[in-house]
């Protein structure tokens, strides 16, 4: 199982808060540290001193780490034109060796684009640019060196693009998509990801939509095994009942919801869970919530009592 560190700066956190957390999971023998792509805060929290922009931040981190795979839950497409994204992740993969993973979604939080004044189409629109977003960035990213790029879509045109620089890995770094449409989301997952993620659901709901992309994967000819399935869930894990209710108040949740609808307890417990929720969905990744970014020894705890025991 692949335990992945993943955090919500839109809440409130400096990039020194995140490279302290990235850190800390690269030394607890993490496979990944990912963030979210947002920039307002949700819920009763300040949110300052305000957003980091998530490609500015991994491209730091690049830099300040060597192992730990870098990447995004998810960068939404309704936030930068994708031939200029398919420039930045490419940068940011070569600055890190070839460690970049590129979560994408189609964008929805709504707040945060009247916020900014962000355009936030239709939902049917919004998928409509999405998937084109998802061929100009996948085609730039697999053109050959030498070779150009042309693309003419509803949305965007492209002509004549030389589609570089070239990301490190090729022919281009991993794709994960998520989210719970039904038809429109496996199409492009079987098309085009590597990884299908679900953050915050049941085991039967995971399965249920695992089984759709699988189906449209075999609908074009694509082996389902080839896409990784993961889940993601918020996690609070304490020695004892007093620490767990220390860290579920510090983020203001209750210890009996996060029982129920993340991963909380003692080391025990959640090794326990994890193995159930494995079995039930076939995941072999986990994302790993992490809300209180000063709280190192939430992570360290984890490190050293529960992911040994997962294998």
């Amino acid at each position: 199982m692949d335990l992945r560190i993943f955090t919500e700066p839109q809440q409130g956190a400096t990039y020194d808060d995140l490279l302290r957390v990235a850190k800390a999971t690269e030394d607890g023998g993490f496979d990944a540290f990912f963030r979210s792509d947002h920039f307002l805060k949700m819920g009763g929290v300040s949110g300052l001193p305000g957003p980091t922009d998530a490609w500015i931040t991994l491209a730091g981190l690049a830099r300040e780490t060597s192992r730990i795979r870098l990447g995004t839950l998810v960068t939404a497409a309704t936030f930068r034109h994708p031939s200029v994204l398919a420039i930045s992740v490419a940068q940011v993969d070569q600055m890190s060796g070839g460690r970049v993973e590129f979560g994408f979604g189609a964008g929805w939080f709504a707040d945060e684009h009247t916020a900014y004044g962000i355009e936030l189409p239709d939902l049917k629109d919004r998928f409509d640019r999405y998937a084109e977003q998802l061929e100009i960035i996948t085609g730039l990213w697999e053109t050959p060196e030498g070779g150009s790029f042309d693309f003419a879509g509803k949305h965007y045109r492209l002509e004549n693009s030389p589609a570089l620089p070239k990301p490190a890995q090729r022919p281009r770094p991993p794709v994960i998509i998520g989210g719970a449409g039904k038809k429109r989301t496996p199409e492009l997952a079987a098309r085009f990801a590597q990884e299908f993620n679900l953050p915050f659901v049941d085991s039967a709901t995971a399965t249920a939509q695992f089984e759709r992309v699988a189906a449209a994967a075999r609908k074009i000819g694509r082996d389902p095994d080839e896409i990784v399935r993961s889940l993601a869930q918020v996690v609070c894990v304490g020695r004892d009942e007093a620490e767990i209710a220390r860290r579920a108040a510090a983020i203001g949740r209750e210890v009996s919801e996060l029982r129920t609808n993340g991963l909380a307890g003692t080391p025990a417990e959640l090794v326990d869970k994890i193995g159930r929720i494995r079995e039930e969905t076939g995941i072999t990744r986990l994302y790993l919530q992490v809300l209180d970014l000063s709280d190192l020894d939430h992570i360290e705890l984890i490190a050293s009592e529960v992911a040994p025991q997962l294998g």
